[in-house]
């Protein structure tokens, strides 16, 4: 008999243990092969945080910086793999879709205020999401603004942005500022041009023809050229200084800028460090769409773009994805952890994420809050970059000595049939 109840209590411990096995493995746990090296002790503070209120393992493993790829590549190969890790554009959804959890209309996409960040496979799978980004558009010095008799809200596309501009290089005299900072062709400052401003004829083009842009087009139609031209000849010519001086020029509109003598100046939200240093605060600037004469343009917002994209591993355990969801939901919607990732992300693209401190980076949020469409970095397509965009500065200045149709005509051939020229020498 006693050897019979020591049986008994024997397989209900037993079937204890399992139970208890079986309900820690439903819990599942997290682990994040973190990308940015620069968030290591943040992200490890946000997974004690997490673990502390939910009991759920939250392991941050951060790769050496310019060694992810062979990292994720290690690490994959192992038995207790990522279940979070990062695929940052068509290039690597191709290389890891099989490790990829298809993320439509998951509880995280859900949380997105914006899809341009969204990487798909070839098949259409939503591979990885943007979880931070960068912007670049045309910085405003709202107080300047004002003097000038205008508020932000008066400049809501290309006519309105050109007649405040024109009223202001009219009245420059009196007033002691320009309206756009010098757009330097040098090699400091010609990018914000060749390598940004360009980005709105892609852009525009990509919307019409997506099927086209899901990879690196062959050519390009140059659809939305005059637009570009529009808009780059209302910044030369409303500007401090005159336009046939740009070639050897590099890029003294930051000093201009924060000197006050130029209201618009182009550029992204890196610069921000620099015009706080020089005493401006957060509401004395904001950053607004490049307006080139696109209809529907008052729902644009700015330019911005990443690669620093969330995916979940497929591979993992059904109690591990649910674990990693449940985790990344919390991130991006909980105040306190949202704010410390928006401190060392800058900003993350979440509808309940808290803002950026950094002014340009929350115009940025702020547009694609209320519906406006985001203006990815289609630029990142373009073929042989160095030789591409040398032969366009070539044609800018060319136009910029002597504006004409003939030298327009010269730029347009750099950007469009230098396309053609370029992917092939790029594709031999």
């Amino acid at each position: 008999m006693k050897k019979f109840l020591a049986m008994i209590l024997a397989l209900v411990m037993a079937l204890s243990l399992v139970a208890c096995g079986a309900k820690d493995d439903e819990k599942g746990s997290v682990y994040w092969l973190n990308f940015k090296p620069e968030s290591k002790d943040a992200l490890e503070e946000i997974a004690a945080m997490y673990t502390e209120e939910t009991g759920v393992e939250v392991k941050i493993v951060t790769a050496a910086s310019g060694e992810y790829n062979s990292t994720l590549t290690a690490e994959m190969d192992k038995e207790e793999a990522p279940t979070i890790f990062v695929v940052g554009n068509a290039a690597a959804a191709k290389e890891w879709s099989d490790y990829c959890l298809d993320l439509k209309g998951t509880a995280i996409a859900n949380e997105l205020n914006t899809d341009a960040y969204n990487v798909y496979d070839e098949n259409g799978k939503l591979c990885s999401i943007g979880y931070c980004y960068e912007c670049y558009g045309i910085i405003v010095n709202t107080k300047l603004l004002k003097d000038a008799g205008y508020e932000l809200s008066d400049i809501t596309n290309f006519d309105s942005l050109k007649k405040v501009a024109e009223d202001i290089t009219a009245r420059s005299a009196d007033l002691g500022f320009s309206a756009f900072g010098s757009a330097g062709m040098g090699g400091s400052s010609s990018w914000r041009y060749t390598g940004h401003l360009i980005n709105l004829e892609y852009y525009y083009e990509s919307v019409d023809d997506p099927a086209a842009w899901a990879s690196c087009p062959a050519e390009i139609k140059g659809t939305y050229m005059d637009n570009f031209k529009n808009l780059y000849d209302l910044m030369v010519n409303n500007a401090t200084v005159d336009r046939a001086t740009l070639s050897n020029l590099d890029d003294n509109g930051e000093a201009e800028f924060c000197a006050g003598k130029a209201v618009f100046y182009v550029n992204g939200n890196w610069e921000w460090s620099a015009i706080e240093k020089a005493g401006f605060t957060a509401d004395q600037v904001a950053m607004i769409p490049y307006y080139c004469g696109v209809a529907g343009e008052e729902k644009a917002g700015l330019n911005c773009g990443t690669e620093n994209c969330w995916a979940i591993n497929a591979k993992a355990s059904e109690a591990d994805q649910k674990a990693t969801m449940d985790f990344l939901v919390w991130l991006v919607t909980d105040a306190e952890a949202s704010a410390k990732a928006v401190a060392t992300f800058g900003v993350m693209p979440y509808k309940k994420a808290v803002a950026s401190s950094n002014p340009f980076l929350a115009d940025a949020n702020e547009y694609a809050n209320a519906g406006n469409y985001t203006m990815p970095w289609v630029t990142n397509f373009q073929p042989n970059v160095d030789a591409y965009r040398a032969a366009a500065v070539s044609a800018m200045n060319d136009y910029n000595a002597a504006p004409s149709d003939a030298t327009w005509e010269k730029v347009e051939a750099a950007f469009i049939a230098g396309w053609a020229t370029q992917y092939k020498e790029a594709n031999k």
